[in-house]
């Protein structure tokens, strides 16, 4: 069957009050259950970023991890996983940031990346910008630049694209 952004926007399901009153969360999840649509998001964000050079996909914890280790795959890239505080097992560079709903701290390893690698943050969602943010501060670290900056969904009235460098790429498959 074939699908369109449009399916992808209706298959996301809107949950009022998650996690605090006032929020309208997007959960990707019931996009993910529903294999071809799967793959058609990780089809789509494949040849976004195919030919680019990519040497590791960041991708932030939790939902990051899902599309994020799938697009490592496909481009052939190392998958580097940013996670909160103390569940990383060496040695970590840490940021804490601010979200539409509260302050969170974010971790990598110091030795994830390498300064040659051509990395791209992936997350399922771009909401304020915080938390994709602190992954490229995260990156910057360790003495690296984020060149691309890739989500699953963004919520274009709360303008986080306009918070990012112009050195950071950003793409979204989707906007609400």
């Amino acid at each position: 069957m074939g699908f369109s952004k449009q399916d992808i926007i209706n298959s996301i399901r809107t949950v009022p009050d998650f996690p605090k009153p006032g929020i309208m969360f997007k959960d990707i999840t019931t996009a993910l259950k529903n294999p071809g649509m799967l793959n058609y998001m990780a089809d789509l964000l494949t040849e976004q970023y195919q030919g680019k050079g990519i040497t590791k996909v960041v991708a932030v914890e939790s939902r990051g991890f899902i599309m994020g280790s799938v697009l490592a795959s496909r481009l052939n890239a190392g998958f580097v996983p940013v996670r909160k505080p103390g569940k990383l097992p060496a040695d970590v560079f840490s940021h804490s940031y601010e979200l539409e709903y509260g302050t969170d701290t974010l971790e990598i390893h110091k030795d994830a990346l390498v300064p040659s690698d051509i990395v791209m943050i992936h997350d399922d969602l771009l909401a304020t910008g915080g938390t994709a943010i602190a992954a490229v501060e995260l990156v910057k670290k360790i003495g690296v630049n984020a060149k691309f900056v890739s989500f699953i969904c963004e919520l274009s009235f709360l303008s986080g694209r306009g918070r990012f460098s112009p050195e950071n790429e950003v793409f979204s498959l989707i906007s609400f």
